[in-house]
């Protein structure tokens, strides 16, 4: 009896969190592949990226220069390849599009929740392809969308918001939670509590979406209030792009705020550290990484009030959310903490999940290889 077959489309995932779930995803099925006889196959940008052994790769740059390429190569060049794997026993893709692709069992995994973002005039000034990407993301993930077994989500909003706008059936998203366990060591307070200047850090790219702007205008304004006890790093530097610029121009001079620019994974880690609170007002996310890596030093975080931040930061207790488009309201909670008072802060409480849900690579393998019969009436009552 010849081997089943899994195939893991992946082209588009070259970097920062993204990337760690494909290589997360190969570490498993590399392992799995040995145990349960499976023939491993990998649709990479290049190789090296995420080399491990017991696996097939395919190797393709082309997609990545245009998009035009990339949807050919979703579908129409993927299929090519699934009729030369075939039979296909199981293709995820793992970068949000359903390529028109033959195999039994299919499955997507998505991770942009673009569809959601409500753009602004500001996003087409800066950043016109985040714009347009907004706009059509909803297009990209509704082709072929159905003919998935499963579609996996990282968050429970994420899996009611995409149930709602594709019409999908409830039991068809798996949510998987990234891992929640995180590789900071938390070290004593080293007269942390004693300092005289509060330190805030936002960590992010450089996007209109990321909201750096409402972190520098709040700052102006508790700065401009004669607060000077207090700073705020931002891992903008200034010129990465027309956003960044912006940025600086604006706000360059206001003391408080530190423009650091990129800071690798070790330097963001002793950041952590260092900081007495969190700001997170990204307005558009499906996890939201440093709420997680900062939950475990259980100190204050202003985050968004947004589902994906109240999600991610399940759990934590010294928690508050600011409206994402009002400064004024971040620069009141921003001054509370300065002046050492914490009583608006709060417990978020945990996320009710819905099955199916999988907690780790082999639950999520074990849901797409495995038929799940349901009951009907099963199903109407999670509804």
């Amino acid at each position: 009896m010849s081997r089943r077959t899994i195939v893991v489309s992946a082209v588009n995932l070259v970097e920062a969190g993204t990337l760690a779930i494909l290589r997360d995803c190969l570490s498993y099925l590399s392992t799995l592949a040995i145990q349960e006889d499976f023939r491993v196959v990998a649709i990479v940008y290049k190789k090296e990226m995420a080399n491990f052994p017991n696996i097939e790769y395919i190797e393709t740059q082309w997609p990545k220069k245009r998009w035009v390429n990339r949807l050919w190569y979703e579908y129409v060049s993927l299929r090519r390849i699934s009729k030369n794997l075939s039979p296909v026993y199981l293709w995820l893709s793992l970068h949000d599009t359903s390529p028109s692709v033959r195999a039994e069992r299919r499955a997507v995994y998505c991770h942009n929740a673009f569809s959601f973002y409500k753009w602004r005039m500001h996003d087409l000034l800066f950043a016109p392809k985040i714009a347009l990407f907004a706009m059509f993301t909803k297009c990209i993930y509704k082709t072929n969308i159905k003919e998935n077994t499963y579609v996996v989500v990282q968050q429970q909003w994420f899996k009611e918001a995409m149930r709602h706008m594709f019409s999908l059936d409830f039991h068809r998203i798996i949510v998987a939670p990234p891992q929640r366990g995180t590789s900071i060591d938390i070290l004593s307070n080293n007269g942390h509590g004693a300092k005289k200047t509060y330190t805030f850090l936002f960590a992010g790219s450089p996007n209109s979406h990321k909201n750096f702007d409402i972190v520098c205008r709040a700052a102006a304004i508790v700065e401009k209030e004669g607060y000077d006890n207090f700073n705020v790093l931002i891992t903008v530097k200034g010129d990465e792009n027309r956003y960044a610029r912006w940025l600086h121009k604006r706000w360059g001079q206001v003391k408080a705020l530190n423009f650091m620019g990129f800071v690798s994974k070790a330097e963001l880690e002793r950041l952590y550290q260092e900081t007495d609170c969190l700001l997170f007002p990204s307005k558009v996310e499906t996890w939201g990484l440093p709420i997680s890596e900062f939950a475990s030093l259980k100190r204050p975080m202003l985050l968004a009030g947004l589902p994906y931040a109240r999600e991610t930061a399940a759990g934590s207790k010294q928690v508050a959310f600011f409206d994402p488009d009002q400064p004024a309201h971040l620069a009141d909670q921003m001054k509370k903490l300065i002046r050492g008072d914490r009583s608006f802060l709060q417990e978020v409480p945990p996320t009710v999940y819905k099955e199916p849900m999988a907690t780790s690579w082999d639950e999520l393998f074990s849901l797409l290889l495995t038929d799940q019969k349901r009951q009907n009436n099963s199903s109407l009552k999670d509804l």
